[in-house]
């Protein structure tokens, strides 16, 4: 991975060429970063809604076999393979994005010219003792999860609404803030996703032609 975190590192040493700017290069090569992985944004996104079309006839089958745990994973299993569903792809992208995210934290924590770069009013290098990016780290996480959780959501995904942007941003106040700017700008990306695709019509012969 140390490969892909020194591509970051020589992007963002030519955005910085480009605008003077390490916080610019930051927020340029996160939207950079978030549109070669838009495709997979737009299979998980179809995926989800796939899901999502099969919900009723997910909830009549766990009524129906809810005393036959077996018999449930069976008939779960033969709908998604109708209906050509794989379950898993709804993962695609976190599992896409992951090595980026890593690389990307990689290259801005190991950085040398970062360390002493400013950005408005925060040092890129040092935690932001300002809280502004902590805390809309943690606004923008809550609203990123809010608008990617699908309806109908069970309580534990539920729960991550609220779990997770405390999380980030305890952790926004602990790291430097150009991961901070990073994590908002990312999640801003997302969230603006979500507004112009918010579900892909997925056709019926898509879906198994069921009516």
């Amino acid at each position: 991975m140390s490969w892909l975190s020194g591509v970051m590192q020589d992007g963002m040493g030519y955005l910085y060429g480009q605008t003077g700017s390490y916080g610019l290069a930051i927020i340029l090569l996160t939207i950079i970063v978030r549109i070669v992985l838009f495709p997979f944004t737009l299979l998980q996104t179809k995926s989800t809604a796939k899901m999502q079309q099969l919900q009723p006839e997910l909830n009549a089958l766990q009524k129906k076999y809810k005393s036959e745990p077996e018999r449930l994973n069976r008939e779960t299993m033969d709908l998604w393979k109708k209906h050509k569903v794989n379950p898993l792809s709804g993962c695609l992208l976190l599992l896409v994005q992951f090595p980026f995210l890593i690389a990307f934290f990689q290259a801005l924590d190991k950085y040398a010219p970062l360390k002493t770069a400013s950005f408005l009013i925060w040092n890129l290098g040092k935690p932001d003792t300002t809280y502004v990016l902590p805390v809309l780290a943690a606004v923008s996480t809550f609203l990123q999860v809010k608008v990617t959780t699908p309806p109908g959501a069970d309580a534990s995904q539920s729960s991550m609404m609220f779990v997770f942007p405390i999380l980030i941003g305890w952790m926004a106040m602990r790291y430097p803030a150009a991961l901070s700017l990073y994590w908002v700008v990312s999640n801003l990306w997302s969230i603006a996703e979500r507004l112009v695709i918010p579900r892909v019509p997925v056709r019926k012969e898509e879906a198994g032609g069921t009516t």
